[in-house]
């Protein structure tokens, strides 16, 4: 079965490097990638009066470099599994991306942590955070000039409160992928779980019974982006996989003010799976 992938992209270096990360993880998988530019005129320029003509001027060297963009990638990259289509919208990104997921059944968005302006202060850029925020399909973050490498080791943050079945299936195709090690973390203040936590942890190795992996408890010790950062370093962690849920744990990140700073910093590929319920 033929992947769909969207990959946003505002030509920069940052956006390229995600689209690189896409083909070299995908390498042994038929694909069908979608490279995807938003652009709105109100949203774009300080301009007070926009002109049609200046409308249709953007708009074509959009498609200039969207087309070059496409050739680019075939020349780069010449996978006989791999087949690239463009995609120019005028509407946000967010509501592009909502609008591809439907038209073209995609499974994936992957994209770069911030884009061409590369604000310092920010880790993820605002198209970033917002479009983690659509919750429509699997996002995957890949860190600003990141050098591929297989996902061997994956962590997998959750606070056993959620009984999770489909959304899994993202990690386990992964895990398939590359024989990978699904490293099962959970910060707690103490060792002792509920009852229904209990019962989600039971459930959890089930339904990843036939994957290899592990649990890791570790002491709440600091903000929960610090430790999953420290258990990124110490565990040689190749990807974060996270399910995104009314409070969970990335939620609760994502809501710290520190995420819109430097604070939530993984070095790694960070792939975010919307709830199915």
């Amino acid at each position: 079965m033929v992947k769909h992938i969207v990959l946003p992209t505002d030509f920069s270096d940052n956006a390229w490097s995600a689209a690189v990360y896409a083909l070299k993880l995908y390498a042994e998988v038929e694909c069908k990638f979608y490279f995807l530019h938003a652009w709105s005129a109100t949203n774009t320029t300080d301009r007070t009066y926009i002109t049609a003509k200046y409308v249709d001027e953007i708009k074509d060297e959009a498609w200039r470099q969207l087309i070059e963009l496409k050739e680019m990638s075939e020349s780069a990259d010449s996978n006989a599994n791999h087949s690239f289509e463009i995609i120019l919208s005028n509407d946000s990104l967010q509501k592009a991306i909502e609008t591809a997921v439907e038209n073209h059944t995609i499974d994936l968005i992957v994209m770069g942590t911030k884009g061409a302006s590369k604000t310092k202060e920010l880790f993820f850029g605002s198209n970033t955070v917002n479009t983690l925020k659509t919750k429509v399909c699997p996002i995957l973050v890949i860190p600003d000039e990141f050098e591929f490498m297989a996902p061997k080791q994956i962590a997998f943050p959750t606070n056993f409160n959620r009984c999770y079945g489909e959304e899994l299936q993202p990690i386990k195709d992964l895990a398939e992928l590359y024989n990978s090690k699904i490293r099962i973390v959970h910060i707690t203040k103490n060792n002792k779980l509920t009852s229904t936590q209990d019962y989600n942890l039971s459930m959890l190795k089930v339904h990843l019974e036939n994957h290899p992996h592990t649990f890791h408890w570790m002491p709440d010790y600091a903000k929960k982006h610090e430790e999953i950062n420290d258990f990124i370093e110490e565990l040689g962690i190749d990807m974060l996989v996270m399910i995104n849920y009314k409070h969970s744990v990335i939620e609760n990140i994502m809501n710290e003010p520190v995420v819109h700073k430097i604070g939530f910093n993984p070095k790694v590929p960070f792939l975010v799976i919307p709830c199915i319920v």
